[in-house]
């Protein structure tokens, strides 16, 4: 179509006789009524065959996989390669995602665990504060406390890390406070050095004596009138052995915790949170049966991925040869040159597509391998890249689509609809992101995320089920309609 567009010459609607052998070219009329010359004669009938060869090339080049099947004979390895690739990169995606699911729940139950044991009377997702300074000391000696019998209450397997706290302790307990702060709200007066000072002590268990002594953070002062926080730091090792399900080597990790009571705002309510830093270490003399396997397939999606690649990129550099030589004959033959857009026809974006997914995949499968071998611990970029790829190898089944007629008009449709939809989207973007920054400054400062009143709190308490029956009022009182409706 392209070629019918650029060359008035080129005729593409019968490919029997495109494709058929040609043995000669022109007429015998040509040379006796033309009044040509031998030698024109031959240039013409030179012409007339490079034209025909220019034809057979493009339409060839311009063919899907079926019709070059029944043109010539060529199997459409390219495509069964691309069905292959998107089988077994999906296969890999699962597996890495069942993998990656283990790791993120890891995480997440050992942090939940964690301020269970080290923050006084956590519920779940219910913000910790104290007000009293009283309150305070006892959350601190509380979490400290915890940590040093943490051996003998804890359900999972933990360790003690030494030598990451001051003094070559494995806990420090520190306060950040102003240089100099002097606040007197009843004179309205106030002299603040705005100059953080930091006063650590620190801790080790037991086992470790080299640390300053067990009690020393009892004796520990804060400085209220300037407090600015007061952080609790240590370190636990643990060993996520779920793995071995999944034929993998366990993962050690190393849990950097820091309990932090956040005082900035000096309005009377002192904020706890806990927060969980992971590390993954590669653990001691592995012996996982079965990792092999996962090991192969990894490298086999990466090498089909880049036979893949190069079959795409040879396809590529075909397509901007024949542009080369469609340019050439059009500048030759009719003097004129050919038009960016009728050039950019011969350079396949599926394949470019295709390519960028394929880079994605190799790139992926090299980094899952660093990580099964616990060398790389990047789950994260892993994910962008198998998923991306993923997501580009679905897509370009989009162009196989294309080779049906019922599915090629919707592509088509959908083509020629995509830059109204792009402006569309440009236009409630802008008016969605008014709406947000508007509603951030009016609303925000007013809208509580997680609002827990006594009043939730007491209801939480309740242990009836909607379905007991005691949530119903006397007949015909408007108490039943409205516990019903509260319900729903």
């Amino acid at each position: 179509s392209f070629a019918v567009k650029s060359y008035p010459f080129v005729f593409f609607s019968e490919k029997d006789r495109l494709l058929a052998p040609v043995s000669s070219y022109g007429s015998q009329d040509v040379l006796g009524g033309s009044g040509l010359s031998g030698s024109q004669f031959h240039r013409q009938l030179k012409d007339e065959e490079e034209e025909e060869a220019l034809r057979r090339k493009l339409k060839y080049f311009f063919m899907s996989p079926c019709d070059k099947y029944h043109a010539k004979g060529r199997k459409p390895f390219k495509l069964a390669l691309q069905l292959l690739k998107i089988v077994i990169v999906t296969t890999q995606l699962v597996l890495f995602g069942l993998s990656n699911q283990m790791v993120v729940t890891f995480r997440e139950e050992n942090t939940a665990a964690f301020k269970h044991l080290f923050l006084k009377g956590y519920r779940d997702n219910a913000p910790q504060a104290v007000h009293t300074q009283a309150e305070l000391y006892d959350r601190i000696h509380f979490a400290v406390e915890q940590y040093l019998a943490l051996p003998h209450i804890a359900l999972g397997q933990y360790a003690y890390v030494a030598g990451v706290g001051v003094n070559g302790s494995a806990l420090s307990l520190c306060q950040r406070y102003y240089r100099r702060g002097t606040i007197d709200p009843g004179n309205d007066t106030f002299d603040i050095d705005p100059r953080v000072v930091t006063d650590c002590v620190g801790l080790s268990p037991p086992a470790h004596g080299s640390a300053p002594g067990i009690d020393d953070y009892k004796n520990f002062t804060l400085q209220f009138h300037k407090l600015i926080n007061v952080t609790v730091d240590f370190q636990l090792k643990a060993i996520n052995i779920q793995t071995v399900i999944n034929n993998e080597i366990p993962d050690c990790y190393t849990f950097a915790i820091t309990i932090v009571t956040d005082n900035r705002a000096h309005s009377g309510k002192v904020k706890i949170s806990l927060q969980n830093q992971a590390s993954i270490k590669e653990c001691k003399d592995p012996n996982v049966s079965g990792h092999g396997e996962r090991l192969f397939f990894d490298v086999l999606v990466a090498i089909v991925c880049l036979l893949s690649l190069l079959l795409c990129g040879r396809s590529i550099v075909r397509g901007i040869l024949l542009q080369s030589e469609y340019v050439r004959f059009f500048r030759r033959k009719l003097g004129r040159s050919v038009g960016w857009e009728d050039r950019m026809e011969f350079v396949n974006g599926w394949y470019i597509l295709l390519i960028v997914s394929d880079v994605f995949t190799i790139a992926g499968s090299f980094i899952k391998i660093g990580i099964e071998a616990k060398t790389l611990s990047s789950y994260d970029v892993c994910g962008i890249l198998l998923g991306t790829s993923t997501l580009l190898v679905w897509v370009g089944v989009i162009r196989y689509l294309s080779f049906f007629q019922k599915y090629n008009i919707l592509i088509v449709t959908l083509r020629a609809a995509f830059p109204n939809v792009i402006r569309f989207c440009l236009c409630a973007a802008a008016i969605y992101l008014g709406y947000c920054f508007c509603g951030w400054i009016v609303l925000g400062p007013y809208h509580t995320k997680v609002r827990v009143t006594d009043l939730h709190a007491f209801v939480a308490r309740c242990a009836d089920t909607p379905s007991s029956g005691k949530f119903r009022g006397p007949e015909g009182s408007s108490c039943s309609f409205l516990c019903c409706c509260c319900e729903g």
